[in-house]
């Protein structure tokens, strides 16, 4: 998102009104207000998020009373957002517990609910182009255990609460724009007994202590999608190891856990080396690991601090840890720094965090005993056998065909496949010209929203030819297109 200035004088504003004026006939204020839509209309989620303004920052603040993971957690939140138009009245998404209340610009404002909608009515319209602030003071937010269905939710364990938010769940804890095309800053404070520690997405801004509690603040400077933020709350330890170059690394385990876990986490800096190495600077100031005792049944790249269970880790030799490690770690460039546009988008977070994985594997010489076959090569030939299948099955890559269950999204397509497409770019275009559109996608797009069709254009300009016929087929053709290099391979 473009950053204004807070203060926008009045001379300008008249300015810019008086020049609508002449180009165009009309002006803000001829433009009647309206209210802003309930959904952003994503074709698999059309509700989340909401139209009409563009929030620029979040300053959150939770409260945990007593020490039990299971409590209902108190909160308020002060959000600083842009009308995108003359706003009569606008939606956050919450499908937490209660509201106590909301003003706008400081003053009271009505509210009504639902369903997951919070829909706001302030004391006067909201003039497009202008910043306004709303909290909402009160709410409440109950976490539950990890379902069969999905990993996602605000999430009870057996030492504390974590937050796995992607990707409608951050709702359940807070209000929000909650959509990736909508990212902003955040200041987050939590209050907990002592005892307990409060760890949040971003850098420490520091602690304070009063009448048996612990107030910990956390500053996230660089955009985050909501879905991305990780509050970790409960008898957690957080250890501090040294950084890579200058990016500060820490991780957060259950304390009864601590020795176990620790020595495991510590590859992760080395995973920071190798993926410097391979696609530029990391985009955050720091980064870490959290580990919790819960059957999840996958791990979560939220930002600056990727989530994990502790079933990851259960065998001797942590077999496929690092492999997983490494995949959430990529996507704190593919997905957190550059997010997607519209979930459909989504082959461009899973896809290249698959790739980096199978790249980190077989240059680390373990492939064989990853991936059960000797080299990349063999297993890009073995996806691609499938790639009918998968596409008859979950829909074409950049396409998946519903949203009725989270793993209809999140399925082999957009994993396996969003790699292959990366794979097939790759012989098609060279080892060092794809190197490059890597790095050049991660700097054009740092710290904003991406779509596919984004994609497409830089890498033909890139490339220096028009690749939108060669990624189109390959992205929403409803069969596999040839694989460049490999005329031998088939799809049964």
């Amino acid at each position: 998102m473009s950053r204004r200035s807070r203060l926008i004088s009045a001379t300008v504003v008249a300015g810019v009104a008086g020049a609508l004026l002449a180009v165009t006939g009309t002006s803000y204020a001829d433009t009647a207000p309206t209210p802003g839509a309930a959904g952003l209309g994503d074709r698999l989620y059309p509700s989340l998020g909401n139209g009409g303004y563009d929030v620029r920052d979040y300053d959150l603040r939770l409260v945990h009373r007593t020490k039990d993971p299971k409590q209902t957690v108190a909160g308020d939140v002060t959000i600083v957002a842009e009308a995108t138009q003359n706003l009569s009245r606008f939606n956050l998404d919450f499908a937490g517990g209660d509201v106590g209340a909301v003003s706008v610009n400081g003053r009271p404002a009505r509210f009504t609910r639902e369903g997951s909608e919070l829909i706001v009515t302030p004391w006067r319209f909201l003039p497009a182009g202008r910043r306004f602030t709303v909290t909402v003071s009160g709410f409440t937010a109950t976490p539950a255990p990890p379902a069969d269905d999905s990993m996602m939710g605000f999430l009870a364990t057996p030492d504390g609460t974590v937050l796995a938010g992607q990707p409608a769940a951050s709702q359940l804890l807070f209000p929000n724009n909650n959509h990736p095309r909508d990212k902003a800053t955040y200041t987050v404070t939590l209050t907990v007994p002592q005892g307990w520690t409060g760890t949040a997405s971003g850098v420490p801004r520091g602690t304070r202590t009063a009448n048996g509690f612990v107030s910990a603040t956390y500053r996230q400077a660089q955009p985050m999608a909501s879905e991305l933020l990780q509050v970790a709350v409960g008898d957690f330890v957080v250890h501090s190891r040294p950084p890579v170059g200058r990016t500060a690394v820490r991780d957060v385990v259950p304390r009864r856990l601590a020795a176990e876990l620790l020595p495991r986490l510590e590859q992760e800096r080395a995973q920071l080396v190798w993926m410097e190495g391979k696609v530029g600077a990391y985009p955050f100031d720091n980064y870490g690991s959290l580990v919790v005792e819960a059957e999840l049944g996958g791990a979560l790249e939220t930002q600056t601090l990727s989530l994990y269970d502790t079933g990851l880790f259960a065998l001797p030799d942590a077999y496929g840890a690092a492999a997983i490690m490494t995949h959430e770690l990529a996507h704190h460039w593919f997905g957190d720094s550059v997010s997607p546009w519209a979930w459909t988008d989504i082959w461009l977070n899973e896809g290249h965090a698959h790739f980096y994985e199978l790249m980190h594997e077989e240059e680390a010489g373990t492939f064989d005993k990853y991936g059960g076959m000797p080299d990349r090569q063999a297993y890009f030939k073995a996806v691609y056998t499938m790639g009918n299948r998968f596409r008859a099955e979950h829909g074409p890559v950049g396409a998946p065909k519903d949203s009725t269950s989270f793993f209809h999204v999140f399925n082999p397509n957009v994993y396996q496949g969003g790699a292959l497409v990366l794979y097939a770019l790759q012989e098609k275009i060279g080892a060092a010209t794809f190197e490059r559109l890597e790095r050049s996608w991660l700097s054009a797009f740092r710290g904003k929203s991406a779509s596919s069709q984004d994609f497409i254009a830089l890498a033909s300009r890139v490339a220096g030819e028009d690749l939108g016929p060669f990624l189109t087929g390959w992205l929403y053709g409803t069969t596999i297109p040839p694989m460049p290099g490999h005329p031998d391979w088939t799809a049964t």
